[in-house]
């Protein structure tokens, strides 16, 4: 059985577009560099100072409720930290992230955009001492089997976009749901190691359209429908330094 990386995926600011990539460079006990590092925090959410410790998702804007986030695209420079948001292919706001006017740039454009879905005026903030503002407390990689994704198509009925899922590498096999045989397992992935934590259940996030913005499925109810649980994906701990590529081969032990 082979497996193969199809696809690399970054979220800067949890909530927003994806950003491709065709290699990443991984190191033990990090997630993918700059992944979740931001996230727009409620009006609401008591996030004094930019950085701030891990929170859970309800501290945010996020799909799971707030599915307009998914009309806009945006980027992130490595380089100058200057993130860029656009709706319908044309810039709607610009801002340095790590920069007090940059991000209360970013900050005016989402209170507005929002309205009172923000609760107030939304603040970006970014993890503290290296945190990842992600669902998950500890730094970790999600992986999703696409073949999962398609045999969830028999019960959807219709097809079913792996973006929905978020994750960080997609992997492609002939087998799906063979990534749950993988928990506790250390796997390989290009030059990296990791080791499989745990499946991930899934939310109402994944019942938001990526490319329309419209909750048009419910992913939950048709997973538990299905297959009598609501998991889709894995969680992965890097525990080996090393690059991985699209094209790589992940390897698992006997």
């Amino acid at each position: 059985m082979s497996y193969t990386v199809e696809n690399i995926y970054r979220y800067p600011v949890k909530g927003l577009s994806a950003e491709s990539l065709g290699s990443v460079a991984l190191s033990p006990g990090q997630a993918l560099p700059h992944d979740r590092r931001f996230a727009l925090a409620l009006g609401s959410t008591k996030a004094e100072a930019a950085a701030t410790e891990w929170l859970p998702k309800t501290s945010f804007l996020m799909l799971m409720r707030n599915e307009k986030l998914a009309t806009l695209e945006t980027s992130f420079n490595d380089e100058d930290e200057v993130l860029s948001v656009l709706r319908n292919g044309k810039q709607v706001a610009r801002g340095k992230l790590t920069d007090r006017l940059g991000r209360g740039m970013i900050e005016d454009f989402f209170a507005a955009y929002m309205g009172d879905e923000a609760r107030g005026r939304p603040k970006l903030v970014e993890g503290a001492d290296g945190r990842v503002l992600s669902d998950h407390r500890a730094p970790v990689v999600s992986l999703i089997n696409i073949a999962s994704v398609k045999d969830l198509e028999r019960v959807t009925g219709q097809p079913v976009n792996p973006l929905r899922f978020r994750a960080n590498i997609y992997f492609r096999t002939e087998r799906p749901w063979s990534e749950f045989e993988w928990i506790d397992k250390e796997i390989t992935i290009g030059g990296a190691k990791l080791r499989v934590s745990q499946r991930i259940n899934r939310c109402a996030a994944t019942n938001v359209d990526p490319e329309t913005a419209e909750r048009d499925m419910n992913i939950p109810k048709d997973l538990q429908r299905g297959f009598r649980h609501v998991d889709c994906g894995i969680y992965a701990e890097v525990i080996g330094a090393g690059n991985v590529a699209t094209g790589d081969e992940i390897k698992i032990p006997d």
